[in-house]
């Protein structure tokens, strides 16, 4: 599943190179309040809930290079030292968000409370002190637990959040899919079918893309048939970020993590969240319709669109016609291309573009857009084209260049192998949507 580096945002809804990543971590970011945000690209388009669910589904096209902040994704994670609040039983932060759609009817339990949320989650760790503990109940949709947890070897934050997510939705599959090297750095990580049908990830790898603390991060991802979502994320340290590292690795080894991720009463949780998804598939009220993308693979236009001179080091997307990248070399150092494919994003049109971006004489909107790249890889910079037709399908097509062949390595040349005159021709190749 390939996907670029990320794109963090220069303004709303902006759309992030690396979706996986973008949504993923965007949702991190957003539901731990005081963590450092990446970008808000996906979660701060409008303030309308169903803005926010197309604009994180629609960005979140078929791909896998992430620097993975996964945890939390539509839940709240405020670990300790965080900024986030220390009661049992705080409002999460991003409770007015669902990923799913809901129900006509309410549950048929109360929803799981943060204390029930850290009792659970203290009953599966191994002995050992238990501290800082915070949590956050599951009656606005989503509900969390976390703690620092030390086994005698040095103390790890360490959390579990449940949420509700659309199993019929693409990008919920790539919640569980390992990301390419290409654009982050990790140790190792296996993504699994379970014999009832869930899918299961467990990745070990790194808080900062760049390494640049040695902060690892641990993770297990499990989606269930149901749309049951639970993420299980520790480190070793005592904070997500900002605090010195106290171990050499987390706490809990993957299997522990999938011993806990895999446990009962985490799918008990998330069955009493408001906008269960459970049968949803055979009646209930449905997401919004998104016209499918029908265009070619990305790679085909993307490659036949490169200049002369230049030459393909590696490509990723295969067939996708949502997504794909190159990373280039002219002889003066490799630069990363990739572009993304949407379609349903005409109702969130006025948070993409501002009033000084161009409106071309067929009523398609184009922004044009360089910032420094924001993974930590040093002199990144990062160009943008992004384009929107007009008509009720909401074609949007995002291209995007980089000094180097990942956000988080360092540059390899002083601009991208492209020119933004490329990448605007590209951007509006009439090739992508026939």
């Amino acid at each position: 599943m390939p996907v670029g580096p990320d794109i963090p945002g220069g303004r709303p809804g902006e759309p992030s190179a690396d979706p996986f990543e973008g949504r993923l971590e965007a949702a991190l970011r957003e539901a731990g309040g005081g963590f450092e945000t990446d970008g808000a690209a996906l979660v701060t388009a409008g303030q309308a809930r169903g803005r926010r669910l197309r604009l994180r589904r629609r960005a979140a096209v078929l791909g896998s290079v992430a620097s993975l902040a996964l945890v939390g994704v539509g839940g709240a994670l405020v670990l300790p030292g965080s900024g986030g609040g220390s009661g049992a039983e705080e409002a999460s932060p991003a409770a007015s968000r669902q990923q799913v759609a809901t129900s006509p009817t309410a549950p048929a339990v109360d929803p799981v409370t943060g204390d029930a949320m850290l009792t659970a989650l203290k009953e599966l760790l191994p002995d050992g002190d238990v501290s800082q503990e915070q949590s956050g109940g599951g009656s606005q949709g989503s509900a969390y637990a976390t703690v620092v947890y030390d086994d005698g070897q040095g103390g790890g934050a360490l959390g579990v959040t449940v949420d509700l997510m659309d199993p019929r939705d693409e990008g919920t599959a790539q919640m569980t899919t390992c990301p390419d090297k290409t654009a982050v750095s990790y140790d190792s990580c296996d993504s699994t079918k379970l014999s009832d049908g869930s899918a299961l990830m467990l990745l070990q790898g790194y808080e900062y893309p760049d390494r640049r603390v040695d902060t690892k991060l641990w993770q297990a991802h499990l989606v269930t048939p149901e749309g049951y979502h639970v993420s299980v994320a520790e480190w070793n340290a005592e904070a997500e970020k900002d605090a010195p590292v106290t171990r050499p690795e987390p706490p809990l080894t993957l299997a522990q993590l999938e011993t806990i991720a895999t446990a009962d009463v985490w799918r008990d949780a998330a069955a009493s969240l408001p906008g269960n998804p459970k049968g949803v598939p055979d009646g209930g009220e449905t997401r919004p319709e998104v016209p499918p993308v029908t265009g070619p693979p990305v790679l085909e236009v993307l490659t036949d669109k490169l200049p002369e001179g230049l030459h393909v080091v590696s490509q990723e997307g295969g067939d996708s016609v949502e997504y794909g990248y190159v990373i280039v070399d002219d002889g003066d150092g490799r630069s990363l291309v990739s572009v993304q494919v949407q379609t349903g994003m005409s109702d969130v049109a006025d948070d993409l573009f501002g009033p000084d971006d161009e409106t071309l004489g067929d009523g398609t909107r184009v922004a044009e857009r360089q910032r420094p790249g924001e993974k930590g890889g040093e002199g990144v910079v990062w160009w943008t084209v992004d384009t929107l037709r007009p008509g009720p399908n909401g074609e949007r097509v995002i291209v995007d260049a980089f000094n180097s062949e990942a956000q988080h390595t360092a540059a390899t040349r002083e601009e991208p192998a492209l020119t933004m005159a490329q990448l605007r021709e590209i951007a509006l190749d009439p090739r992508w949507f026939n």
